[in-house]
């Protein structure tokens, strides 16, 4: 009985996301599909030759990158995730608590905007 309560407390905090983390969430609800693809080598050049005026949606910071892509494909695709995006979001330190903490979010913010998942 003790464990089970021990359990319960501890994914009450792992289902959390700080503010920043939710901002993070926010932002990404603007970038798309695109911005999860790495740069080829012409658009690098390209990009080092005239200078690129686009920003890079990419965060420096590992961790809150992977919460921006998890974030992109969830608020593009819903559930409808590739494992291996899956696993870099648990690998950053996110548990799978906060995963379906932040698609219950991103799911009842398109409801409530009337937005559907691309396919």
């Amino acid at each position: 009985m003790m464990h089970s309560q021990i359990t319960a407390a501890n994914d009450t905090r792992t289902a959390a996301l700080s503010a920043f983390e939710w901002s993070v969430v926010a932002v990404a609800r603007n970038d798309s599909l695109a911005s999860l693809r790495e740069p080829g080598r012409l658009s690098i050049a390209l990009g080092s030759l005239f200078g690129g005026s686009r920003r890079s949606p990419r965060l420096a910071d590992g961790r809150l990158e992977a919460l921006r892509r998890i974030a992109v494909l969830a608020w593009h695709r819903g559930f409808a995730i590739a494992n291996t995006e899956l696993k870099a979001f648990l690998a950053a330190g996110f548990s799978m608590d906060q995963y379906e903490l932040l698609q219950r979010s991103i799911g009842a913010a398109r409801l409530s905007r009337g937005e559907g998942v691309a396919a």
